[in-house]
């Protein structure tokens, strides 16, 4: 009888973590956050405050026991471990965790707390803390916290990728959709989830590995049984009825009501990899779905936002940008500032400034050229400022004026926009916002040099346009440091 209690327990126990960390995706303001990534963050954060608050007691022990003090201790931990936790992040650290390796994600770790959480915390440190509270408590605990987290991310990206605690997937339709899912998959990151097979539609072709298939006879119900399905993705090339396609309507929605979730392909692509696939998504679904909503308090949020954040950039960096113009002009002359025309909101066509990166009169014949990789009209220091996004910093003044948000769609130029509305279906309503110095598209996708490249883009402009807010801004903003530290889709 106690065997069987001691089980019972821990199959529950086993449930609970399951649905805790791999089964649900967190949703705030619209934007899919995945479940294991908020769980290591919330483990991460305790383990970085508590080794902050150690290394005051190994380094100042005096100052633990000085009551006066003891705030300023308290206060120095929530930071280091706030900041540290940013550091992580913008570095990508939880995504190469899963993505590439264990190496990998070392390097990434080592990086973000030495090198972008270190500087960040000099540079408050110094202007919060005392100085007898930073002697030696900040290399402590960076020592101390990058040891237990690399413990930890170990030890839960190993429990996480456990087959037993994976959400098991099954996918009705083995046709071209079904292999283009495998391949999207295949090149993002996939966290918490196994495709367990596909079933082959009678009125579809079959482009999926012949291993992967499997029998529908007996219906859905005894495969969802057989392999303990958790979610069903209906990933059908035709399900009309007329065509002759396996589309079990009755038996999808038995298991529904069981507690199984039924996604379709779209819901699925936004879920799990940021973006909205534009076969899959038509006309009624953007007008009667959730998203692409207004909202005036977001709007005036998003306005504060970039207002704020623009003025605290440009009293950081504006040394950078007369360095910047110095160099430009030593190097080629006049002009400095290099200015374009480019669409913006609802269509409206502004003038985009940059620091000039290319030779004077890049454009002779006054044509627009997509700029491609090693262009041989960038000059050596134009080179440098794109790499490092300086060339980018003039655009502060657009987001100033109202043209442009902080973070948005990268602005194309009208000359594009005009062939590139005639070949790509809902090209147009990545005008619905304004466009960024920043955006999803650029964390998710390299450098646009062509319509392939456009279109691969949209699908990630798409979904920002849909689930936007300033919490996605945020996070927008926080993961561009990995862009620009290593100079990522530049051309």
């Amino acid at each position: 009888m106690s065997f069987l209690i001691i089980a019972f327990n821990a199959d529950q126990r086993h449930g609970q973590i399951k649905e805790l960390v791999a089964l649900a995706h967190i949703r705030v303001f619209n934007h899919y956050i995945q479940s294991p990534y908020v769980v290591l963050a919330a483990i991460e954060f305790t383990i970085l405050a508590a080794c902050a608050y150690l290394s005051i007691v190994l380094t100042q022990p005096a100052v633990i026991l000085e009551a006066a003090q003891f705030g300023l201790v308290i206060r120095f931990t929530l930071i280091y471990a706030s900041v540290m936790l940013l550091s992580t992040f913008s570095m990508g650290v939880y995504e190469t965790g899963v993505k590439e390796n264990f190496a990998a994600m070392a390097v990434r770790s080592v990086v973000s707390f030495c090198l972008v959480g270190g500087i960040l915390m000099l540079l408050l440190g110094y202007i919060l803390f005392s100085v007898s509270v930073m002697k030696g408590a900040l290399f402590t605990a960076v020592a101390l916290s990058l040891a237990s987290v690399l413990a930890v991310r170990y030890a839960f990206y190993s429990v996480v990728d456990a087959v037993r605690l994976r959400r098991r997937i099954l996918v009705l339709g083995a046709g071209k959709k079904a292999a283009q899912m495998i391949e999207s998959i295949r090149a993002e990151a996939s966290v918490g989830f196994d495709i367990v097979g596909f079933i082959p539609s009678d009125g579809n072709s079959i482009e999926v590995p012949e291993h992967q298939l499997l029998d529908s006879v007996g219906g859905i119900g005894h495969l969802v049984s057989k392999h303990n399905v958790d979610e069903i993705v209906v990933a059908l090339d035709d399900r009309r009825r007329d065509s002759g396609g396996y589309f079990p309507l009755d038996e999808l929605l038995d298991w529904k009501l069981n507690g199984v979730r039924i996604t379709p392909l779209v819901g699925f692509y936004e879920r799990e990899l940021g973006r909205i696939e534009l076969a899959e998504i038509h006309p009624g679904w953007m007008v009667f779905g959730d998203g692409f909503r207004y909202s005036r308090s977001r709007d005036g949020g998003k306005r504060v936002f970039d207002i704020g954040i623009s003025l605290v950039l440009l009293a950081l960096v504006w040394p950078l940008m007369l360095m910047t113009m110095l160099a430009v002009f030593l190097e080629t002359g006049r002009p400095v500032l290099y200015k374009q025309q480019r669409v913006g909101f609802n269509g409206r066509v502004f003038e985009i400034v940059k620091f000039r990166s290319m030779t004077q009169n890049a454009e002779q014949d006054g044509k627009a050229v997509w700029a491609q990789q090693n262009d041989a009209r960038v000059t050596r220091i134009g080179a440098f400022i794109r790499n490092t996004r300086l060339d980018e910093l003039p655009q502060i003044f657009n987001v100033l004026k109202g043209e442009m948000s902080f973070v948005g769609p990268r602005p194309e130029r009208p000359e594009f926009v005009g062939d590139l509305a005639k070949q790509l279906p809902y090209y147009e309503a990545r005008h619905r916002v304004k466009p960024g110095l920043m955006g999803w598209a650029q964390l998710k996708y390299p450098y646009g040099a062509s319509v392939e490249d456009a279109a691969n883009k949209l699908v990630y402009d798409l979904y920002y346009v849909k689930n936007h807010s300033v919490l996605l801004d945020v996070l927008i903003v926080v993961q561009s440091v990995e862009v620009i530290l290593l100079g990522k889709g530049v051309r």
